[in-house]
């Protein structure tokens, strides 16, 4: 350690004494050799690893498979692919006539019936629905390998053990998710050890460890001060450098948002601004989103405990009217003259309040606004919010840009271009590719993916052209062009980091003197 080092405090002391033998050791045990919480020893540890006393020699990673609330009861009834199986063994040839399972809800059956089509479990011809031989014995062990599951309890099973297609058909995607049987609980464990310069402080840390840190009358009063200066010493402190001044200043992510508002603003877009909660009629419905559709699936939600239901208009009224027209293009009685989903809207659920899942509902509700101009072209940064396993490029919160450009001169080239200037002016990325991509409420739709220079592609967000099913029963009939993309997947790549998270931490990102020479200010 150099000599003007700062000294290390009590708990690094402890910590570098308690790993001197020179052994790998987990956070735990070096606790436990050291008397402190585990807490005291991780933040210690950091520390070292920052003087290049410690550092990490391995990390291992514990993925363990647990059942869920629904997959305990799917285990005891049966999985709905299941079910629809046992319904043709039993007689049943129509479409109807299989999808009759008492156990399982509407939307169970429909995303099952749906699995089982596509990957030919089942034949569906002229409307009669039969076995397709051989193909059904990996859905038993799948519902085998579930009961497993459910069996072992809180324990539950290690996931590379289980199944491949098992693992493949219901891989844990989004964390504490109502649709999901099972959820991955992961352990990290890692060890430390010292360095050869460790190793070297540690002999003078260990004669200072019990170093008291202030002189006190008492010890004036009985003499105890020269013992202690025959033996440990005091603490010492480096009070000759002048203090550094605190300076304050902003994060580096809010200056990231306003750079790319300032830049939105410039360019002419108007702000869309809205509420955290919403209602699923905004959120989802009116986007034509169907309610009972494998489809609805993409936006896992957190709902709102109390009040369960309410109604925001920015007109004042009670929304009866929107939700009368959206309904009856999810009906097939729209002004679009779409065939429509085919079922019975539920204008009970549709005012249910949700988190907002996603950007675009500011979208929706600014096409459903009186002042609306054509042309015109809008922006929202939005917060929102949804189930997902948190990992260096994915978080249960996050932020999107939305956006709108509604004319009648606009086309799917004007939106390729929107979309790279995004990438390349605002995220700095060197690399882009549009990849063609499907969502309930634009056609046609493409996804943009850029290459990060670290982690490689990932995808920045969606786009497309507004279907008329969401346009029309608001009286917009001109074309619109609309895009979401996440916004702090862009901030990775502008200011040179490799995971989200970091995004989240007081450590300031390096590249945010790059973002500085890109931007306006």
């Amino acid at each position: 350690m150099p000599a003007d080092a700062p000294p290390l405090s009590p708990n690094e002391t402890r910590t570098l004494v308690a790993l001197v033998d020179g052994e790998e050791r987990t956070i735990e045990a070096a606790a436990e050799a050291a008397g402190l919480d585990a807490a005291q020893v991780r933040s210690a540890v950091e520390s070292l690893k920052a003087r290049e006393l410690a550092e990490m020699t391995r990390e291992d990673v514990d993925r363990r498979a647990v059942a869920t609330d629904l997959g305990r009861r799917f285990a005891e009834v049966g999985t709905p692919e299941v079910c629809i199986l046992e319904r043709i063994v039993a007689g049943a040839t129509t479409v109807p006539g299989c999808q009759e399972v008492e156990a399982h809800d509407r939307r169970a059956i429909g995303t099952a019936f749906g699995y089982l089509k596509k990957n030919g479990y089942i034949a569906v011809e002229g409307g009669t629905v039969s076995l397709v031989d051989g193909k059904r014995s990996d859905l038993d062990d799948a519902l085998g390998s579930l009961r497993d599951l459910v069996a072992a309890g809180d324990a539950g099973l290690e996931w590379e053990e289980l199944p491949e297609p098992f693992r493949a058909r219901y891989q844990p995607r989004k964390r504490g998710g109502s649709d999901a049987l099972l959820e991955l609980q992961e352990t990290v464990t890692r060890r430390y050890r010292l360095t050869e310069a460790g190793k070297a402080a540690a002999g003078p840390a260990a004669t200072a460890l019990d170093a008291p840190a202030a002189l006190t009358r008492d010890m004036l009063r009985t003499g105890e001060w020269r013992e202690i200066l025959s033996t440990t010493g005091f603490r010492p402190y480096k009070i000759g450098d002048p203090p550094v001044p605190v300076v304050g200043r902003r994060d580096a992510y809010r200056e990231f948002l306003d750079v790319v508002k300032h830049k939105l603003l410039s360019l002419g877009f108007e702000e869309m601004t809205g509420s955290l909660v919403e209602t699923e009629f905004w959120d989802m419905d009116a986007l034509f989103l169907p309610q009972f559709h494998p489809a609805r699936e993409i936006h896992d939600v957190y709902f709102v405990e109390g009040p369960q239901d309410a109604y925001a208009s920015e007109t004042g009224d009670d929304g009866a009217e929107a939700i009368a027209a959206v309904a009856r293009e999810h009906e097939g009685n729209g002004p679009s003259g779409s065939r429509g989903w085919g079922y019975q809207f539920d204008h009970v659920r549709t005012r249910r309040l949700v988190l907002r899942s996603q950007g675009t509902v500011l979208s929706a509700r600014w096409l459903a606004r009186p002042d609306l101009k054509i042309p015109g072209k809008y922006f929202g940064m939005a917060r929102c919010f949804r189930y997902d396993t948190v990992d260096a490029t994915h978080a249960p919160d996050f932020f999107q840009v939305e956006g709108i450009v509604v004319s009648d001169k606009t086309s799917f080239r004007h939106l390729l271009g929107l979309l790279e200037l995004f990438a390349v002016e605002i995220a700095g990325a060197k690399e882009i590719r549009f990849v063609p991509a499907y969502f309930p409420f634009t056609e046609p739709s493409v996804e943009i993916h850029v290459e990060h220079p670290d982690i490689g592609w990932m995808e920045l967000g969606g786009a497309g052209i507004f279907r008329p099913e969401v346009t029309n029963p608001h009286g917009v009939d001109v074309p619109v062009i609309a895009w979401g993309l996440g916004l702090d997947r862009m901030a990775m790549i502008a200011l040179g980091i490799k995971d989200i998270r970091e995004l989240f931490t007081n450590n300031i990102p390096s590249g945010l003197q790059a973002l500085r020479d890109r931007s306006a200010y």
